[in-house]
C-alpha cells in the first residue's frame, strides 16, 4: 500500500472504528490484567464502552473536515466515559480534538502534536498522576511520535511503526514502574488498552483489515429492534437485555456453529433468540454477562447494532421518576449515591438519598449516568457519593459540568457512603455538612471478602485460583478456604479496642443464615462492639465488613 502523508476525515473515522474494534476484541484480556486477583477487573470494559460511545458519535453523521471527526470523538468519549481509565481516555481525546481545531486534514507532524496535546490534557485532569499507568504510556508514545514526525514528516506508516514500537516498550516497562504491578506480574491494563487502540489505527494506515469490526455501531431503527417484554417481568434474574446482529459471517461458519452458539447463549441467560441465515443473524438474550455473549458471537462474524439495556436500572429509573414527581421544587439539598446491590440501594433510600445510580465494582456508571441523576434533582446543593475509588474522577467531572452546586464526597465504598449519609444534617450549611460527612466516612475501615480468579503471588502469599481472599483497605491480606474464615481473620486485622460498631453486609451469593452465623461469631469475639448484619446484595463479594 502507498504510504500516506495526509489523513482526511473519512480515514480518521476508519481509524477510530478500527481502534475501538481492536480494543473490544481484546477487552477480556485487558480486564485480566487487573492488579489484584479479584473477579471485577474492569479496565477493558470501561475503556471499550467509552470507545463504543465515541464511535457512535463519530458515525452519527458525515464530516468534511478532520476537526469535526475529532470533536465528535471527544464529545462521545466524555459522554460515555466509565471508570478512571475511561475518563482518562476521554481526556486524551479532548486534548487531541483541541489540537486539530480548524483543520480539514492532518499531516504526521500534526497528528503527533495532537497526541502530545491529548497526553498533556489527561495529565492535567488527574490530581496526583502516577507513573506506570495509562498516562505514562500516552506521554511516552506522544513524545516518541513527535520526535519521529520531526525526522520524517511525510510518512504516516513510519510514524505508526514508531508509535507501536514505543507503545509495546513502555507498556512492558510499566511492570517495573509500579510495585503493585511488579508483585502481581502484570503490565498496566489501561496502558495496554491504549496501545490496542493505536494498533487499530495502524492497521488502517497499513491497509490491513481488522476482523470483528464495529464500524457500523450507530443505533438501528426501531423497526429493526427486538420488542422486549422485560417491563412485564416479575423478578429479574438476568439483568442485561442484550441485542445485536452478526453479519459478514466467516466462510467456515456452518449451521452447527449457529446451533452451538444458541446452546452456549442459553447457558448464559434466558429469552434467547438466534434467528436469520448465513448472511445475517439477529441475537437477543437476557444475561448477567453480555461481554461473554459478544465474545462467543465474535467467533462467527462481525457485530453490528449492539444494544445492551440494564433492565434493573430501567425499573429503578421508573421508580426514581415517580419519586422525583413527589420531590418538592426548590429543595435546599439533594443526595445522589452510587450503589450496587439491592440491599445497599434500599439502605440508601431509607436514609433519604434522592437518586440511586446503579454501579460499583463490576460496572462503573458513566459520566452521562451521573450527570443525568444530578440534573434530575432540583436543589441548591447536591452531594454526590461515588462509593468506589474508580468512580471518583468521573464524579468530579460531573461536578465541573453541572449547573447546580455539586459537592463530591470521595467515598471509596458503600460503607463509607452510608456513614456519610447518616452524618448529613439538613439544617446545617453545605460546608458544615461536607466536613462532617467526610469526617464520618474517613473513620470507617472496611474489609471485603471475595474469591481469586487466578493463581498469583502477593506479598509472599501464594494464592490459588478459587481461593477465598480478604482485602483490607484494598490490599489482599487474607487467603482462606471459606468466606466465614476469611471474614474472621480479616476482623483480627481491622478491629481495635477503640471500636464500637461492626457491620456485616452480605452479598448476593451469601445466604442470610450464613451471614447471621458470621455476625454471631464476630459478636462473641468482640463483646464490646455492637454487631449488625444487613443485606447488601452486592455481586462477587461475599461480605463487605465495616468497622467504626
Amino acid at each position: 500500500m502507498t504510504d500516506k502523508s495526509v489523513i482526511d476525515a473519512s480515514l480518521l473515522r476508519e481509524m477510530v472504528n478500527a481502534g475501538a474494534a481492536m480494543l473490544e476484541k481484546n477487552r477480556e484480556a485487558v480486564n485480566a490484567l487487573n492488579v489484584f486477583p479479584v473477579p471485577d477487573g474492569d479496565t477493558g470494559t470501561n475503556m471499550s464502552m467509552t470507545m463504543m460511545t465515541a464511535v457512535k458519535e463519530v458515525n452519527g453523521r458525515d464530516y468534511n473536515a478532520i476537526s469535526g471527526v475529532a470533536e465528535a470523538l471527544a464529545k462521545g468519549a466524555l459522554r460515555g466515559a466509565r471508570g478512571n481509565s475511561g475518563v482518562i481516555l476521554s481526556q486524551l481525546y479532548r486534548g487531541f480534538s483541541r489540537a486539530l481545531e480548524g483543520l480539514d486534514t492532518m499531516t504526521p507532524a500534526q497528528f503527533a502534536a495532537a497526541l502530545k496535546a491529548g497526553a498533556d490534557t489527561a495529565y492535567k485532569a488527574v490530581m496526583k498522576p502516577k507513573e506506570g499507568t495509562i498516562l505514562t504510556v500516552a506521554r511516552v508514545i506522544a513524545d516518541d511520535a513527535v520526535h519521529q514526525a520531526d525526522n520524517n514528516p511525510g510518512s504516516f506508516q513510519e510514524l505508526f511503526r514508531r508509535i507501536l514500537a514505543s507503545g509495546e516498550s513502555i507498556v512492558k516497562r510499566t511492570q517495573e514502574m509500579l510495585p503493585v504491578l511488579t508483585q502481581a506480574g502484570v503490565v498496566d491494563a489501561g496502558g495496554w488498552g491504549l496501545h490496542l487502540i493505536y494498533t487499530g489505527y495502524a492497521a488502517v494506515i497499513n491497509g490491513e483489515r481488522i476482523e470483528d469490526t464495529i464500524s457500523d455501531m450507530v443505533p438501528i431503527s426501531e423497526a429493526d429492534t427486538f420488542i422486549d417484554d422485560h417491563d412485564l417481568l416479575g423478578e429479574i434474574t438476568f439483568a442485561y437485555c442484550t441485542e445485536f446482529f452478526i453479519q459478514e459471517m466467516k466462510s467456515e461458519v456452518t449451521d452447527e456453529d449457529v446451533d452451538s452458539l444458541r446452546r452456549k447463549l442459553t447457558r448464559l441467560g434466558d429469552c434467547v433468540l438466534v434467528v436469520g441465515d448465513s448472511s445475517l443473524l439477529k441475537v437477543h438474550l437476557h444475561t448477567n454477562d453480555p461481554g461473554k455473549a459478544l465474545q462467543l458471537a465474535l467467533a462467527l462474524g462481525e457485530l453490528n447494532g449492539l444494544k445492551i439495556d440494564n433492565m434493573l436500572q430501567q425499573r429503578r429509573d421508573n421508580q426514581a421518576k415517580k419519586e422525583l414527581e413527589q420531590l418538592a421544587l426548590g429543595k435546599e439539598y439533594g443526595i445522589v449515591s452510587v450503589s450496587q446491590g439491592d440491599g445497599f440501594s434500599d439502605i440508601f433510600r431509607d436514609l433519604g438519598v434522592d437518586i440511586i445510580v446503579e454501579g460499583g465494582q463490576t460496572m462503573n456508571p458513566s459520566i452521562e449516568d451521573l450527570q443525568r441523576a444530578v440534573d434530575s434533582i432540583k436543589a441548591g446543593t447536591i452531594f454526590l457519593l461515588p462509593n468506589n475509588g474508580n468512580i471518583i474522577l468521573a464524579a468530579e467531572q460531573v461536578a465541573e459540568m453541572a449547573e447546580s452546586r455539586v459537592i463530591v464526597l470521595p467515598t471509596k465504598n458503600v460503607a463509607m457512603g452510608i456513614a456519610a449519609v447518616i452524618a448529613f444534617l439538613p439544617d446545617d450549611s453545605p460546608e458544615e455538612n461536607e466536613a462532617r460527612m467526610n469526617e464520618a466516612a474517613e473513620k470507617v475501615r472496611t474489609g471485603m471478602i471475595t474469591f481469586s480468579v487466578r493463581d498469583t503471588e502477593l506479598d509472599e502469599m501464594h494464592i490459588k485460583e478459587g481461593s477465598i481472599i480478604g482485602l483490607n483497605n484494598g490490599r489482599v491480606t487474607v487467603n482462606c478456604e471459606s468466606a466465614t474464615e476469611a471474614a474472621v481473620e480479616l476482623m483480627k486485622e481491622i478491629v481495635t479496642e477503640d471500636d464500637g460498631l461492626i457491620t456485616v453486609y452480605y452479598g448476593a451469593e451469601t445466604s442470610p443464615h450464613e451471614a447471621e452465623a458470621l455476625g454471631q461469631e464476630i459478636a462473641e469475639l468482640y463483646p464490646n462492639c455492637d454487631v449488625e448484619v444487613h443485606k447488601g446484595g452486592q455481586p462477587l463479594y461475599y461480605y463487605l465488613l465495616s468497622v467504626e
